[in-house]
């Protein structure tokens, strides 16, 4: 087993080979001149001595390399994730060390290395940065760490750390960036108006007692009879509106920005705009949708509600398939009972492709205020704005405008049948969303 063990942790380095190639050639002109000959036999006794005490000093110390690696509980899916790895070496003399992190297959790098010297019992830490673009499960394996004496003429191998499974969850980190939205004055712009709402609100306080100039409506006769005199029941402004972000996951949100598909942006907005909803008093739901209805979390108000739509947002999986308006809308005129905002994240590329589903949207937005939200093609928008330099690139530019046009008509075709519309770039997807979603409740229109 030690032979084995030897066998498998020992490199000798290239400064080893440089060296004994060079006594090689000085072995060569000895052929012709005898001098370089016997000193040629006297430099390769050095070296073999030097490297026998190389490995020596490698191999004496046991433990020699000591890594603690901290990795985060979760990681944030389009963020940048903060990684540290901690060494410490035992060696009594400098160390040069390549450190190989084995991190996760996803990020498709095998030449993770960093180089160091650490000097005898010095501790170092190491920071890298890691932007996951899926959702899922990272295993991080183990920290290969290659340690030379400043002979350098050999190299021992330590295999440290352990494996260790790290789930990627939509985007996290980003949350607080957008928290300022929920409490900041300035999120109702100019030129928002402020509509007043007209008739009796239904959430009820409390039950107390008639005073002159109340509601005789709300009397309450049960109270009355209990306490012998006249009892009405209380009510609020009702605040808590129910919000429910539905995510398309069929085929035409597979398109990659910036490494990231357009599902993984809606999934990082739904998660994002949930938490303002919250604070904002509201009721956050969220459903996905392709062939069928899924992943369906019921729009509450409650401590716990984030960690079920992050939990959902992290299990949706990627379709392929067409999706289905006409289920969607069976489904949610069955379930939604109640007047709710429904956030819809889809893309719609050309006009034919909306009026296809057209009539489902109109059908929703009868009982339900609905905010369909698609995306800009900004590689289209790179076309556009380079210089076309043959009669093939004016083409492409001039259909690139085409497309780019044919979002915008999307926009007013949809606002005609009383639909809010949010074109927007993929990175400025949140903070579009979000702003949409405040500007509609200062307006009262839900």
């Amino acid at each position: 087993m030690f032979l084995k063990h030897f066998y498998n942790t020992l490199f000798l380095n290239n400064r080893f080979f440089y060296i004994l190639g060079s006594i090689a050639a000085l072995f060569v002109v000895g052929f012709f001149i005898p001098f370089f000959f016997v000193v040629s036999k006297m430099l390769l006794f050095v070296l073999v001595v030097l490297l026998l005490v190389d490995v020596f000093i490698l191999y004496n110390t046991k433990n020699a390399i000591i890594v603690n690696r901290y990795l985060p509980e979760r990681l944030s899916n389009g963020d940048v994730n903060k990684i540290s790895m901690q060494l410490q070496s035992l060696y009594g003399f400098k160390a040069h060390l390549s450190i190989i992190e084995e991190i996760p297959f996803q990020f498709q790098k095998r030449d993770f290395i960093f180089n160091i010297i650490l000097s005898k019992k010095e501790e170092k830490t190491i920071h890298y940065d890691l932007i996951p673009t899926e959702r899922g499960v990272y295993l991080f394996g183990n920290i290969n760490v290659y340690a030379s004496s400043p002979l350098q003429l050999a190299t021992k191998k330590h295999v440290l750390g352990e494996e260790k499974e790290v789930k990627c969850y939509p985007s996290f980190l980003k949350l607080r960036e957008f928290d300022f939205k929920a409490f900041n004055n300035d999120a109702v712009s100019y030129g928002t108006k402020k509509v007043r709402r007209i008739g009796h609100s239904l959430e009820f306080e409390q039950i107390k007692e008639y005073v002159s100039g109340d509601d005789i409506r709300s009397l309450n006769w049960k109270a009355t009879a209990k306490r012998n005199q006249l009892m009405i029941n209380q009510y609020v402004e009702e605040k808590s509106q129910p919000v429910y972000a539905i995510i398309d996951k069929g085929r035409a949100m597979q398109m990659h920005f910036n490494n990231l598909s357009l599902l993984d942006y809606a999934i990082n907005s739904t998660l994002a705009i949930s938490n303002v909803i919250l604070r904002k008093q509201d009721k956050a739901g969220m459903l996905s949708f392709s062939t069928k209805l899924e992943d369906w979390v019921v729009a509450e108000k409650r401590n716990s509600q984030m960690s079920l739509i992050s939990e959902a947002l992290h299990n949706i999986k990627t379709d392929f398939s067409e999706s289905d308006f006409s289920t969607l809308y069976a489904v949610v005129k069955r379930k939604i009972t109640q007047r709710s905002l429904l956030i819809l994240y889809t893309n719609f590329e050309t006009m034919d492709g909306l009026k296809r589903q057209l009539p489902y949207l109109r059908a929703l937005a009868k009982n339900h205020l609905v905010l369909v939200v698609f995306f800009e093609n900004t590689a289209l928008e790179a076309l556009t704005t380079t210089q076309s330099e043959d009669v093939l690139g004016v083409y492409d530019s001039i259909i690139a405008e085409k497309f780019m046009y044919e979002k915008k008509s999307i926009v007013k075709e949809l606002k005609k049948y009383g639909i809010q519309a949010v074109l927007t770039k993929p990175e400025n997807l949140t903070g579009d969303t979000i702003n949409k979603y405040l500007e509609l409740k200062s307006r009262g229109l839900f």
